[in-house]
């Protein structure tokens, strides 16, 4: 007796165009992902120097460490993350500011998959200085 296969390839194509599709998503919504999180992080770390920028002008004026007023880096910070529409946290400690950049990418190809959207982060460090440092030769 002869075994009907109308119908093999059918299914062979639909798996194997499936499969393509799906290699095909990970592929071009990953590098989506990975330009969203250089994208993250260069926000952060820019939110982060715009905050450093807030030197205290009293510790100019000793000889002690330079520092920044934590409320004024704060604020500087998240005036530049609002510029980029994304939010963030600040921390402004002695010369330091840390900024994280959190935000959430949808995907194009896997999204019809039902994997949706993914959340991106950043971090950013900053340090006030005062004039030019000589690191020496």
């Amino acid at each position: 007796m002869i075994k009907d296969e109308r119908g093999g390839v059918t299914v062979f194509v639909v798996g194997f165009t499936t499969t393509l599709l799906l290699f095909a998503g990970l592929v071009i919504d990953g590098g989506h992902l990975l330009a969203a999180r250089r994208l993250a992080i260069n926000e952060a770390e820019a939110a982060a120097r715009a905050g450093a920028q807030a030197i205290r002008t009293d510790s100019l004026r000793t000889d002690g460490p330079i520092t920044v007023d934590p409320n004024r880096a704060r604020r500087r910070a998240l005036e530049y993350l609002a510029g980029t529409g994304h939010d963030g946290t600040v921390e402004a400690v002695g010369d330091t500011v840390r900024v994280a950049v959190t935000f959430t990418k949808p995907l194009s190809i896997l999204g019809l998959a039902g994997v949706g959207q993914v959340t991106v982060r950043g971090t950013g460090e900053a340090q006030g200085v005062a004039g030019l440092v000589d690191e020496g030769p």
